[in-house]
């Protein structure tokens, strides 16, 4: 694909700065490895360092000090590029149709330009929406709905009854509906609970590679629309998430954990259950949530405190050496002055 510098302006609503607009771009790429005919982007502090690089054109912030190379100013540079990412590299079309080699049950239902690849299992009563693609060796239960334009990638599980909204991408490995982790202990036996709930997906979704979200025991473990969730996540069966979360890789959510819209668990977050995280909060990496945290809460630690005490409590804790060294100090002047009173 070729498109010319005052075509990609008008895509990307920006404004040219020290270009040709009929200056050929034939590709995008990182600043790093950008070439004389592709283009690239950069933010502060990396804008100076953009204006040595190899690329032909930048995309570059409004306010960003000129360069002397072809620009385009937009108002968000990293979303621009990636308009230009989904512009110049698209995904892989994927042949529409049901394949010979996949197994759909007679009462399933599936919409139109579906893409069932071989060796996908579509259970009985199930419904693909329109547009949907399924990789090969996905599991779709019995009863499951799955929404317009979906992607699930090789190996996914989605269990019976789950339902899937719709755009939402499911990466490989997820699994979907598992059964919670709920046992009765008596008399030192573990019996199990049997989960008969499910869990609802929004539209807009993302799940990543081998992230497991179990179901509820009786009504619905749900993830909001817009939400995202990186790879080796595991959130507890009853867990309510709200719309447009971040949810970053290894992060681990106790069952009926309730979460607010637009929170953010930073890697390997950690919840006890049974507690309500409000929204627009954010969780340092390793934080470890142990008790109900208010609206606009940013927070790191374990357990969990507002940023600003724990910053205090580190820069206390190095102290504690020279704390320690000036105790003995003091211990030994005190002793002395008592040998001396003797």
């Amino acid at each position: 694909m070729e498109k010319t510098l005052g075509e990609l302006a008008v895509f990307l609503n920006g404004e040219m700065e020290g270009a040709n607009p009929d200056f050929i771009v034939k590709g995008v790429n990182g600043l790093e490895e950008a070439t004389a005919e592709q283009i690239s982007f950069a933010v502060p502090p990396n804008v100076e360092a953009a204006g040595l690089s190899a690329a032909g054109a930048l995309v570059l912030p409004k306010d960003a000090e000129f360069i002397g190379k072809p620009v385009i100013r937009v108002e968000n540079p990293r979303a621009a590029f990636a308009k230009l990412l989904a512009l110049f590299r698209p995904p892989e079309e994927v042949t529409r149709g049901v394949s010979e080699y996949a197994f759909i049950d007679p009462t399933a239902t599936i919409g139109k330009d579906v893409a069932v690849l071989p060796f996908a299992y579509v259970g009985g009563g199930a419904v693909i929406g329109d547009g949907t693609v399924i990789y090969p060796h996905v599991y779709v239960g019995r009863h499951v709905k799955i929404g317009e334009n979906c992607v699930l990638y090789s190996c996914v599980t989605v269990r019976e009854g789950c339902v899937i909204g719709n755009r939402t991408i499911l990466q490989a490995g997820a699994v979907i509906g598992g059964d919670g982790f709920g046992y009765i202990t008596e008399n030192g036996k573990h019996s199990k609970v049997l989960q008969v709930g499910n869990v609802v997906i929004g539209d807009d979704v993302e799940i990543g590679n081998n992230t497991c979200i179990d179901r509820a025991t009786v009504e619905s473990t749900i993830i909001g629309s817009g939400t995202k969730i990186d790879n080796l996540v595991h959130l507890g069966h009853n867990d309510i998430l709200g719309e447009n979360c971040m949810v970053v890789a290894q992060v681990g959510l106790s069952g009926s954990t309730t979460v607010g819209n637009n929170v953010t668990f930073a890697g390997q977050v950690g919840s006890v259950g049974h507690i309500h995280i409000g929204s627009n909060c954010v969780f340092a990496a390793r934080s470890g949530i142990t008790n109900n945290i208010p609206d606009d809460s940013i927070c790191a630690g374990f357990p969990a405190r507002p940023h600003r005490d724990w910053l205090k409590q580190e820069v206390q804790l190095r102290r504690i050496g020279t704390i320690n060294d000036r105790l003995k100090a003091l211990e030994k002047l005190v002793a002395s002055l008592q040998s001396e009173k003797k």
